[in-house]
């Protein structure tokens, strides 16, 4: 396996050495549809690293109530809680949509972050960015309308998708988006009307990208492309950099 056929982003920008060590716990594995790759307050055994496909780290309150709190993609890893330093997170991981990954026990992980600082680092850096995102999504959750918060989740999922379909039901974008079915239904019919998306169920086909960012009115922005850059278009041409906000 070479370290530039590989997809993922954190394996892939590895330093070369810290990949050679690591080569030999790793192994491939299937990444199925609501496969759990966490579960809240549980010891975490292993941790992924996508290749495709999508994992959503979601939170429960009382009442069971959910809602998503990250995404996973081949932009990262699950186990941010693990590289901080803990054994457990009180969020669930699962799959929302299926694909394939590389998967690495704990004690592996655990084992190279600490003898190697350029290991210890790059991971480091991932775990900012997922808080970044985190933080975002809490921001987005509180300030903007249910049909903006969806045009970004969208287009965070199509980042890490291939294709423009997304297979997801209105029942499982209610709980990614923590609202309920009706209100994401009537936005999903929105989108459409507005000719950016194309919806059936339990599959949405994006139409127009620039369009569903132009939606956000600034709730995706330059952090949730950055680590997708050359693929994504350029936010300033649109009116969308930090200082149009």
């Amino acid at each position: 396996m070479s370290q530039s056929q590989i997809r993922n982003y954190v394996l892939r920008t590895l330093a070369p050495e810290d990949f050679a060590t690591i080569l030999p716990s790793i192994r491939e594995v299937e990444l199925g549809l609501k496969s759990p790759l966490e579960t809240a307050y549980q010891p975490i055994q292993h941790v992924y690293f996508p290749e495709t496909g999508i994992a959503s780290v979601v939170a429960t309150m009382f009442g069971r109530r959910q809602g998503e709190v990250g995404i996973v993609g081949h932009d990262g890893m699950t186990g941010v809680t693990v590289v901080l330093g803990q054994d457990r997170s009180p969020n669930d991981t699962y799959i929302q949509v299926a694909g394939n990954g590389w998967c690495l026990p704990v004690e592996s992980l655990r084992a190279l972050l600490a003898s190697s600082q350029s290991f210890r680092e790059s991971l480091l850096r991932y775990a900012n960015a997922f808080l970044v995102q985190a933080t975002r999504t809490a921001v987005v959750n509180g300030h903007s309308k249910i049909e903006e918060r969806l045009a970004r989740w969208l287009l965070m999922v199509h980042d890490r998708c291939e294709g423009n379909k997304i297979y997801l039901t209105h029942e499982f974008l209610a709980t990614m988006l923590g609202a309920r079915r009706p209100g994401v239904t009537t936005a999903l019919q929105m989108l459409e009307y507005r000719g950016l998306v194309h919806a059936k169920r339990g599959e949405i086909t994006i139409v127009d990208r620039v369009g569903l960012i132009k939606l956000t009115h600034g709730a995706y922005g330059e952090e949730e492309q950055r680590q997708f850059a050359g693929r994504l278009p350029d936010l300033s041409a649109i009116g969308h950099t930090l200082a149009d906000r």
